[in-house]
């Protein structure tokens, strides 16, 4: 499978990952829109909303959770954009959502930059 998501997943490829368990995997989006704009993936490959399980959604849901408060604790921002695209939205085939933060007046930081605070 030439899947850039199970690469990174299977180590293949590094990535600034900030979260990790045997369910997914959460890292640092490398071309992001935002200071600490992640990715939550699940490690089992699925293409999108259609052939993933509703337990393993809950489980990002609840991942997601976990993930906005560390956003907010270590970046203090002043919004939150979740998304998560199917079809001809998608970039890379396989399901994963975004946490997009959102700030007043904030330069885009350097992903090491981002990936050293949230890591504290």
């Amino acid at each position: 499978m030439d899947c850039i998501f199970c690469k990174i997943i299977s180590g293949e490829i590094p990535s600034y990952t900030i979260y990790e368990d045997e369910i997914v995997k959460c890292f640092l989006d490398n071309n992001p829109n935002a200071n600490g704009h992640l990715l939550i993936v699940p490690k089992k490959h699925y293409v999108n909303l259609e052939d993933i399980p509703v337990d393993t959604l809950n489980y990002i849901n609840k991942i997601s959770k976990d993930m906005y408060d560390l956003l907010k604790e270590k970046l203090g921002f002043i919004g939150l954009r979740v998304v998560q695209n199917n079809g001809i939205f998608q970039e890379v085939k396989h399901y994963h959502m975004h946490l997009v933060p959102a700030y007043k007046d904030k330069d885009l930081l350097p992903i090491e930059k981002v990936y050293e605070i949230l890591k504290k």
